[in-house]
């Protein structure tokens, strides 16, 4: 997180060439790594700086403060004015992921709130189980599972939300609601 290649794992872009396909080779060699420092991230970054050095990779990384078009979990916690553009849909971000989050039930909640969620609830489940035996290829399964339009849910006041979530606990009680100013 703090080295010179202090790379966000959770979104990236990478060209495909050699010296990229064995960064993530090596990646896949590192799982057991991964596994026991609890971080895809730190490994990625040890990776990275390994390639570039040895391999003459090519890295170009965002500065996670100066950029928005990538937001990630810095700027939710660090930058209430920001988030307020974003669920405002006044910013510039191109996607917001939610790698950050400690597991899946954590990204939901995050996600719903922030009204970046399209997956209707009745679709976290097997693709047989939502459509019946149906053939997927034909469209069934999007109609059936996504929402053109966000699936907001509030679960904490405090907390970044696309809408005022007033009547939801605090997540920390010594932090103001969101929508305060």
């Amino acid at each position: 997180r703090f080295a010179p290649l202090a790379a966000n794992s959770g979104f990236y872009y990478v060209r495909a060439n050699k010296k990229t396909q064995y960064l993530f080779t090596s990646f896949l060699y590192h799982a057991e790594l991964v596994s026991l420092s609890g971080s895809h991230q730190q490994v990625m970054i040890q990776l990275l700086q390994e390639h570039s050095s040895l391999f003459g990779l090519t890295v170009k990384v965002f500065d996670k403060v100066e950029t928005e078009y990538f937001p990630c979990g810095w700027q939710y916690f660090r930058r209430k004015d920001f988030m307020k553009s974003l669920v405002k849909g006044e910013s510039n971000a191109y996607i917001y992921h939610a790698s950050w989050a400690v597991n899946k039930d954590d990204k939901l909640v995050y996600l719903k709130q922030l009204g970046e969620w399209y997956v209707r609830d009745q679709c976290h489940k097997p693709v047989d189980e939502i459509m019946g035996g149906e053939a997927v290829d034909s469209g069934a399964l999007a109609s059936e599972c996504c929402s053109a339009e966000p699936l907001i849910t509030c679960y904490y006041s405090d907390w970044p939300s696309k809408i005022p979530c007033t009547d939801s606990p605090r997540n920390n009680p010594d932090q103001n609601d969101f929508w305060a100013d």
